[in-house]
């Protein structure tokens, strides 16, 4: 992170934000007030660098029927470039 930001504030204001689309109102808790969450110890979504969700990210995917779930995973490290990539439980759609 190059920049100063208040990351806690900006985290809150994140998480509010998903819960008023998702139709919720609840209230937060903030232990301590004022207090910075230090940089090292993650990113607020909306600041998270691409090359980071790449990194250590998930895809969530509606896999259609004709290809394997071996074939979607090389499709996918052919895409993002990526050395590493798997699935988890099955990417048969339903019925199959």
């Amino acid at each position: 992170m190059t920049e100063e930001y208040d990351a806690t504030r900006e985290g809150l204001e994140f998480i509010r934000s998903i819960d008023e689309f998702c139709g919720f109102n609840r209230r937060w808790l903030v232990k301590r007030e004022g207090e910075a969450t230090d940089p090292r110890y993650g990113w607020v979504p909306t600041r998270r660098p691409l090359e980071k969700y790449i990194e250590y990210g998930v895809i969530n995917l509606d896999k259609p029927p004709g290809p394997t779930s071996h074939e979607v995973v090389a499709w996918v490290k052919r895409m993002f470039n990526v050395p590493r990539a798997g699935h988890g439980g099955t990417l048969e759609p339903p019925g199959c």
